[in-house]
């Protein structure tokens, strides 16, 4: 194949650079979760032999076993009857031994729980939002004395709000399996979510809940117990704590990005889409920043298990990324959302070196000494990044500490990227 762009790869010279990010973290988060309940008075809630939902989604959430179990442990304590339930919307295949898979791929077994989990994709329609919108909620849930919500609070990848995902997604689209799920995508997430979860709590006895933020290195950063009559206004502040951990590129202006593995485990969309400035959902705003022209990303995270919801956000991608897709797993997940565009795959190369070479051959008037560059893990792991030397002229140098330089791209004996 003939590529007539004016870059070289090999003669393309990059930077390993650290960025400079806060990594504050909680070092016993058992104990911490023992004493954020015992702040909020939570036993107060708690009776005896109460049967208590506690939810578990199906993102990689930094220490979520051992929060779960340290929750369940809790309400144990207390003479509570805990159970876990899967609130992943559509995620695990949208089946309940899917979800109940995904769980165990978490390390959240019966066993290392000490309580049973009922996974099942049933709901009940319990009311309508002020817009008219039917809200669903998981059937095992709705039948517990109570239910406890535990979940990351975080910048959400498909609108931007004072509310986005957290425990009050949980409630709306968690806990609404797929039929939820679906219904709350096509209404529009960002006004049907809040207005959801409003109905959940005045229809059902959810307790109070459990709101993680990460650190920039995905380690839990803080945890906040809050009871469910104050997760809409408390939701606010703690997100935009949370906006100042999350890691992101340290430049607003690339020609090229580079990202060697995406995955459901990485983000909701296998790339983090405020990480590209991409969105790609008709009646969503862009993000006004980053400016990337071209995405590449090279493969799909084993412990994404064949989704690769997302990999329509890329430009393009490789044959090893493509034939490592369960289209079934895929295609459940991204119908759910009802944003087909993100499933679109991009153009398809045979290896990562004639990928690289697409991408810089299709950006425009640049050379080796112009081009803007940036090579990540992932959208979640940004605190090493490669850049390339003009990428590298953008950046506030008190921000980064510069590893190593001069390095040029090197490919296997398959032509795949090697650093």
């Amino acid at each position: 194949m003939n590529f007539n762009g004016k870059v070289n790869l090999n003669d393309i010279s990059f930077s390993l650079v650290k960025q400079r990010f806060n990594t504050s973290k909680i070092d016993d988060v058992r104990k911490e979760v023992f004493k954020e309940f015992d702040e909020l008075n939570a036993k107060l809630l708690i009776k005896p032999n109460m049967s208590i939902a506690v939810t578990v989604g199906s993102r990689g959430i930094s220490n979520i076993s051992t929060i779960t179990k340290a929750v369940c442990d809790y309400l144990k304590g207390e003479g509570a009857k805990p159970f876990i339930v899967p609130a992943m919307g559509s995620h695990g295949g949208a089946t309940a031994e899917g979800q109940e898979s995904v769980l165990h791929h978490l390390g959240i077994t019966e066993e290392s729980m000490g309580c049973p989990i009922k996974s099942s994709m049933e709901v009940l329609q319990i009311g309508m939002t002020e817009s008219k919108v039917p809200v669903y909620f998981d059937k095992n849930a709705y039948s517990a004395d109570g239910v406890v919500v535990i979940n990351r609070i975080k910048p959400h990848t498909d609108f931007a709000a004072d509310i986005e995902s957290g425990l009050t997604k949980m409630i709306a689209v968690g806990l609404g399996n797929q039929m939820g799920c679906s219904t709350m995508h096509s209404y529009g997430l960002s006004k049907s979510i809040p207005e959801s979860a409003r109905v959940s709590i005045n229809k059902v006895n959810i307790m109070f809940g459990l709101g993680i933020i990460e650190n920039s290195k995905d380690e839990t950063y803080k945890l906040k117990a809050l009871f469910a009559k104050d997760f809409e206004e408390k939701e606010k502040a703690l997100l935009t704590e949370a906006k100042g951990t999350v890691p992101k590129l340290p430049t607003d202006i690339l020609d090229v990005l580079v990202i060697e593995e995406m995955g459901k485990m990485i983000s909701g969309t296998g790339m983090d889409t405020k990480v590209l400035g991409r969105i790609k959902i008709m009646g969503e705003k862009e993000p006004p920043k980053p400016i990337i022209k071209k995405v590449v990303v090279l493969r799909l995270a084993s412990n994404s298990y064949g989704n690769a919801l997302g990999i329509g956000l890329a430009d393009v991608t490789t044959k090893n990324l493509v034939d490592s897709i369960d289209m079934d797993a895929t295609y459940e997940n991204i119908i759910s959302t009802t944003f087909l565009e993100r499933g679109k795959i991009p153009l398809t190369m045979a290896n990562d070196e004639q990928a690289l070479k697409v991408a810089v051959s299709t950006v425009g008037n640049v050379n080796e000494k112009t081009i803007k560059m940036a090579i990540i893990k992932n959208t979640l792991d940004l605190q090493e990044v490669y850049l390339s030397n003009a990428a590298l002229r953008d950046i506030d140098g008190s921000k980064i500490e510069i590893i190593k330089k001069n390095i040029n791209l090197s490919f296997d004996e398959n032509r795949n990227l090697k650093l």
